[in-house]
């Protein structure tokens, strides 16, 4: 077997995935795109870096049922696609942090990162991709925890599971993990530097 060529450097995506969950368990992003327009309107509108920013970071542009203005982002990646600034790109970005700092935890520095790729995508000018690590997404988890629990206590579906060879437990289990993860974002959501500092001192001050 031959190995696949190489593509140029500007199409290889960015390393981000690692960095973007600093928790083991915390590992779902929410994905946007920008811009979400039909192609018929695309002549009417003059897309610019800070428009194309804006559009990104919006809620409706998230193609995820929760809204991350009721969370916080842990971590965040934005791929921008096209003929652009790298100096613009970076100014809109933390200009974003900087107008929306409740909306991203202080105890992460640098958590978002960004690319420039210059080759723009098929029939259009410019393009930004987004992914986020945001604790809003406990919402879309607590509501199949929700609809979960309706069906389970009435055992809906659950003989063609049990058929199969599955156990009842097995649900329970997994009904348990998700209201975990849940939990565990709730508390990095809440969590502040200064609580964490002090933690770390008590820890210091008892060994």
């Amino acid at each position: 077997m031959l190995p696949p060529l190489p593509r140029p450097a500007q199409l290889r995506p960015p390393k981000t995935g690692g960095q973007s969950y600093p928790f083991p368990r915390l590992h779902f992003f929410m994905v946007g795109f920008a811009p979400l327009t039909s192609r018929g309107s695309q002549q009417y509108r003059a897309l610019t870096i800070p428009e194309l920013t804006q559009q990104m970071w919006d809620a409706k542009n998230m193609m995820c049922a929760a809204d991350p203005r009721h969370g916080r982002y842990l971590t965040a990646s934005a791929m921008f696609r096209g003929k652009m600034s790298t100096k613009e790109v970076d100014e809109q970005m933390i200009n974003v942090q900087n107008k929306n700092s409740s909306y991203f935890v202080e105890w992460i520095p640098n958590n978002v990162k960004s690319s420039v790729c210059d080759i723009p995508p098929t029939g259009l000018a410019m393009s930004s991709t987004f992914m986020g690590n945001s604790t809003s997404i406990q919402e879309m988890f607590r509501r199949v925890s929700e609809q979960f629990t309706v069906m389970f206590r009435r055992k809906a579906f659950l003989h063609w599971y049990t058929g199969e060879g599955m156990d009842e437990m097995e649900f329970t289990e997994a009904e348990s993990n998700m209201n975990d993860l849940v939990s565990e974002y709730q508390q990095y959501q809440e969590a502040v530097a200064a609580e964490d500092e002090e933690e770390y001192d008590e820890e210091v001050m008892e060994n």
